[in-house]
């Protein structure tokens, strides 16, 4: 994808897989009607098929990565291990990174981030929201599985609270719902833009159902409002939206017909 100047390409790293009527449904509804109108966005046993990976953004003379993927694991639900082939695919070396940007910190978005204690992209500035790096390291109810994979960044690491512009035509917007330091990037030039959702949507259901809930989110109402409130923004638009688990990482439009919303693929 470009938007004017600055290119965008996923990364692949694997795939998850997870019950859908476990993990999104309307509240009050059983998981098995709400997914009856969305029967085209399961497997035949209902499971949700959920990419993992993250995005390459070109800008300038800056290689970004916007999360890193799941690594290395295979537990029968998630399995990661191709995003440093894929990012060779592209020409792009680990040393290459010049910068790597979190839309947040569970393990299926920081999985490269650091390999058996070393950092793996070992010339590049990391950052994220503070609020994440709080709740996900620092504070005194942090997971012990994201301080193990996460401290040793601390060094290079750098924390953002207001909106920023972090390289040329990409910057930051908080959020908070999915997790705390839950952070939007935002790609533009001139009069194009998109959006790279993170979790704030899982699966284009929720851009069409507004009061559909995920099990994943840390806060669930302010989740849905964030959700809610950036769909209807880019409805009709020109703008470009993905989220990081899309149906093969591809970007598309939120469309309105009969008052309804949808995700239109691009």
């Amino acid at each position: 994808m470009k938007i004017g100047a600055v290119e965008i390409l996923p990364v692949r790293d694997g795939t998850g897989r997870e019950v859908a009527t476990d993990v999104l449904s309307r509240p009050g509804v059983s998981g098995d009607e709400a997914w009856s109108c969305h029967a085209d966005q399961v497997d035949g046993d209902g499971v949700l098929h959920l990419p993992l990976g993250g995005f390459l953004v070109r800008t300038g003379d800056r290689t970004v990565l916007v999360d890193v993927g799941v690594g290395g694991i295979d537990n029968g639900k998630y399995s990661g291990g191709g995003f440093l082939d894929s990012l060779r695919g592209y020409g792009v070396a680990p040393d290459d990174v010049t910068d790597v940007v979190f839309t947040h910190l569970h393990f299926d978005h920081v999985g490269w981030a650091t390999r058996q204690g070393e950092v793996v992209f070992d010339n590049a500035t990391y950052r994220v929201h503070a609020d994440d790096w709080a709740h996900f390291v620092t504070s005194a109810d942090a997971e012990p599985g994201a301080v193990r994979k996460l401290t040793p960044l601390e060094s290079r690491l750098e924390t953002f609270t207001d909106d920023v512009s972090l390289a040329p035509g990409l910057s930051t917007r908080h959020t908070p719902g999915h997790t705390p330091g839950s952070t939007v990037y935002v790609v533009s030039d001139g009069d194009e833009r998109a959006l790279l959702l993170g979790d704030v949507v899982h699966s284009v259901v929720e851009l069409a159902e507004r009061d559909w809930e995920a099990v994943f989110d840390v806060d669930p109402v302010a989740a849905s409002a964030v959700r809610n409130a950036l769909a209807d923004e880019v409805a009709d638009t020109s703008d470009l939206v993905v989220g990081a688990h899309f149906p093969d990482l591809r970007f598309g439009r939120v469309v309105t017909t009969g008052g309804h919303r949808a995700f239109r693929s691009v």
